[in-house]
């Protein structure tokens, strides 16, 4: 098989605003398709890849086989099948009674992907989920599936921090190849750290970026109180007793909530609630802020020129930002399979 760059084909279901999208080109993929059901995320992925044929419907709803036929694709042809199937029954905060999922129909959606597997019969696959996921029987039968159809695949949870992405965020990912045997990118010598991530970023009140610039709203209140958390890693544990919130004196738990980045450590995982500092340790390690929608996508491993537009409103902004594959994870993992492909090709 030839594995030149000219022949890394990919299709990025349940795309998002882009993430594994950027993550495939940069392992040298030349992304043909994307599938994405949410307006804003649609919106937000065309700005970025204009020239990508984006299927802005339900992924229940589109036929592979029209989509092969659409792209010109044959069965079997395709180099890499990848996505993130929305599974928020899998959610850590939702399943902390121990259960191992709690229903929520967009579990299903895992079907929808192995559905396009049968179909498109790609070379190799790349899933990306939630850690709990890999003890459900849904996830099971995906693997055993897969394995029927001549693809031996490997499953791993592994952090994004040890994969060049400048934040803590353990993810399930699986790896399938009816090519060669697949093997999970080394991990990294070097963790960038917050302070690398956002070396390039200046002050939002200076900033010609709009994404940057858009402003927080806090009440008196709660901007003295950020103001009394130690700058470059503290927390709300530091405040005097008359400033802790009463909510926090009852909850033992959440010690991130309110508390502040470290400049040479890496950032929490980065979710929706990113510019919230109730939500999280998400305080911006040297000012009285929380970081801004710019520093959020940077340490999801975005590129500074990522383009949001700000009409979208903040909390919807912040929603995609989180909810979107980490691009430097997706890559590593992608040229860990394109290198070992080509050394198949070689023996």
């Amino acid at each position: 098989m030839n594995t030149s760059k000219k022949s890394l084909t990919a299709i990025d279901l349940f795309s998002g605003c882009g993430g594994l999208t950027v993550g495939l080109q940069s392992a040298g993929f030349d992304v043909k398709a994307a599938v994405e059901i949410d307006n804003k995320a649609q919106e937000t992925y065309k700005l970025n890849h204009p020239n990508i044929k984006l299927y802005e419907h339900d992924i229940r709803n589109i036929d592979p086989n029209d989509l092969m036929s659409e792209l010109g694709i044959k069965k079997g042809e395709l180099t890499l099948l990848a996505g993130c199937p929305p599974c928020q029954g899998f959610s850590r905060l939702r399943t902390r009674n121990k259960a191992t999922s709690v229903y929520d129909p967009r579990n299903e959606l895992i079907s929808e992907f192995l559905r396009f597997a049968e179909a498109l019969l790609p070379k190799t696959i790349m899933m990306e989920n939630v850690p709990a996921l890999a003890n459900d029987e849904i996830f099971k039968h995906v693997c055993e599936t897969l394995s029927a159809l001549g693809y031996t695949h490997t499953v791993n949870v592994l952090d994004a921090a040890d994969y060049d992405v400048p934040q803590r965020r353990k993810r399930l990912i699986l790896l399938a190849s009816r090519v060669h045997t697949p093997k999970h990118a080394i991990k990294s010598e070097h963790k960038v750290s917050v302070r690398e991530a956002l070396s390039n970023v200046g002050s939002p009140s200076k900033t010609k970026d709009k994404v940057h610039a858009v402003p927080e709203r806090r009440t008196a209140h709660v901007k003295h109180l950020i103001s009394l958390i130690p700058k470059n890693g503290g927390s709300r544990s530091d405040l005097p007793e008359n400033m802790i919130l009463a909510c926090h004196k009852k909850s033992n738990g959440f010690k991130d909530v309110y508390g502040r980045m470290s400049w040479d450590n890496v950032a929490p995982t980065i979710t929706s609630g990113c510019i919230n500092p109730s939500k999280g340790r998400f305080l911006h390690p040297s000012y009285n802020r929380t970081i801004t929608l710019r520093e959020a996508a940077l340490l999801q491993g975005f590129p500074i020129d990522y383009k949001f537009d700000v009409s979208h409103g903040k909390e919807s902004i912040a929603l995609m930002i989180g909810n979107a594959l980490p691009p430097p994870f997706i890559a590593a993992h992608a040229k860990a399979l394109t290198e070992g492909i080509a050394e198949k090709d070689r023996v």
